[in-house]
C-alpha cells in the first residue's frame, strides 16, 4: 500500500498517519488538509499519457490508481468572445464530483475498510457510489428526502445503500458523521477528507494544459461546501509555486442567493461564518445549498488572496440560464448554470471560464 502523505489540521497543525487517523481531526474536530509537495508538471511531457486526470501525476498524492473510470480531460468551448465552459458534466457519473471521488475510492481500495459511508445533496452519492463499486467497496449513501429522484436511482443503480434523512443538507451531513465514527468505516467525504481537493483541483491542472500554459483571468466556481474552489486554489498555488504560470486568475465564487452565507459574510468583511446557521430559503441549487460549510474560513481566505468576489444569483436568474444553456447545445441541471447566470448578469473583465458540472438528465429542467 502506498500512501505519499499525512494529514495535517489547518486550525491546530495536529498530524496523523493517513491510514490510521479518524475522519476529523480529534482536538478540534475541525477538517483535515495533506501534508503534501505536488512536484512540478512538464507540459512537454504530457502528450503521450494516459487521457484522464491521471496524467497528472507528479502533482497527485495517490499513484498507480486501481479504480479509474477514465475520468478529467473535459472539453472546454467557447460560449461567447470572453467567456468559455469547461464541460465537467461530461465525466462518468455526469458530474465534475467524479474528480475528487476517484481518490476518495482509491486511497479507501487500499486502506481496505469495513464498508464506506458518504453523504450528499446528490452529485456526490452517485460518484461514491459508482467508484465504490468499481473499487468492490461496500456503499451506504445518506441523501437528503427532498433529493432528485433522478439521482436516487442512479445511486441505486450502482449498488448502493441509500439512507433518505428527514431535512437539510446539514441534518444529512450529521447522520453520516455519526455512522463513520464506528469501527471499521471509511467516511467519503468530500468536505472533510483533503483527497478530494486534489482530485478536483486537476480542472485546473486541465485549463492550464489546454490553454497553453496559462490561465484565464477569472474562474467563476459555484461554492457549498467550496470542494471545486478549493482545488482550483490549490492548483494556481502549485502551478504558481512551480513557476508554471506567470498569472494567477481571480475567484469568482456564486451562491444562490436563496443559500449564500459565505456570500454574505464575503461582503460583511468576515473571517469565518457565525456559529449559528444563517436563514435560507429553498433553492433549485440544490448542489450549493449549504448553510454552514466546514472549511469557510478557507474558502473566504481563498477567494481574497486571489483578487476575486462573491456574486449570487436569484432563482430567476438560475432558470433562465439553464434554458439558455439548453439552446446553445448543453443541457446542464440548474446548480450548474448558476455561475454562466452570473458571468451573463455581472460580466468580467478579460477571460472568463465557467463549470457546467452537472448533466441536465440528473434533474431536469426546472419548473
Amino acid at each position: 500500500m502506498t500512501i505519499l502523505a499525512d494529514y495535517r489540521c489547518p486550525r491546530c497543525a495536529l498530524t496523523r498517519p493517513v491510514a490510521t487517523a479518524p475522519w476529523c481531526c480529534p482536538r478540534c474536530r475541525g477538517p483535515w488538509d495533506l501534508d503534501f509537495t505536488a512536484g512540478r508538471v512538464d507540459r512537454a511531457e504530457l502528450a503521450g499519457r494516459v487521457g484522464s486526470l491521471w496524467r497528472y501525476e507528479e502533482a497527485l498524492p495517490l499513484a498507480g490508481p486501481g479504480c479509474s473510470l477514465g475520468e478529467g480531460r473535459t472539453p472546454l468551448v467557447p460560449l461567447t468572445d470572453t467567456v468559455s465552459a469547461k464541460l465537467d458534466f461530461l465525466m462518468p457519473t455526469l458530474s465534475f464530483k467524479d474528480r475528487g471521488a476517484v481518490m476518495l475510492a482509491e486511497l479507501a481500495r487500499r486502506l481496505d475498510p469495513r464498508r464506506v459511508v458518504a453523504d450528499s445533496s446528490g452529485n456526490a452519492g452517485t460518484a461514491a457510489a459508482a467508484y465504490c463499486a468499481r473499487a468492490g467497496l461496500e456503499c451506504t449513501v445518506y441523501v437528503p428526502e427532498s433529493t432528485s429522484p433522478k439521482k436516487l436511482e442512479q445511486i441505486r443503480a450502482h449498488g448502493a445503500r441509500l439512507e433518505r434523512v428527514p431535512g437539510d443538507r446539514e441534518a444529512t451531513a450529521l447522520a453520516a458523521r455519526a455512522a463513520a465514527g464506528e469501527p471499521g468505516v471509511f467516511y467519503f467525504s468530500h468536505v472533510f477528507n483533503p483527497y478530494f481537493q486534489h482530485g478536483t483541483k486537476t480542472y485546473v491542472y486541465e485549463l492550464w494544459e489546454d490553454l497553453g500554459g496559462r490561465l484565464p483571468d477569472t474562474l467563476a466556481v459555484p461554492v457549498g461546501n467550496g470542494t471545486l474552489l478549493l482545488g482550483a486554489a490549490l492548483a494556481i498555488e502549485e502551478l504558481a509555486g512551480n513557476g508554471l504560470i506567470e498569472r494567477r486568475p481571480a475567484l469568482l465564487a456564486v451562491q444562490a442567493a436563496a443559500v449564500s452565507p459565505l456570500a454574505t459574510a464575503f461582503h460583511a468583511g468576515a473571517e469565518d461564518l457565525p456559529p449559528d446557521a444563517p436563514v435560507s430559503a429553498p433553492t433549485l441549487a440544490e448542489g450549493i445549498a449549504i448553510t454552514h460549510p466546514p472549511r469557510a474560513h478557507q474558502i473566504l481566505a481563498a477567494v481574497r488572496a486571489s483578487g476575486g468576489t462573491f456574486t449570487t444569483v436569484a432563482e430567476d436568474e438560475l432558470r433562465a440560464a439553464q434554458r439558455d444553456l439548453a439552446a446553445r447545445g448543453l443541457f446542464v441541471e440548474s446548480t450548474a448554470a448558476a455561475c454562466w447566470a452570473a458571468t451573463t448578469a455581472h460580466p468580467r473583465p478579460g477571460s472568463t471560464v465557467v463549470p457546467l458540472c452537472g448533466a441536465g438528465a440528473k434533474t431536469g429542467l426546472a419548473a
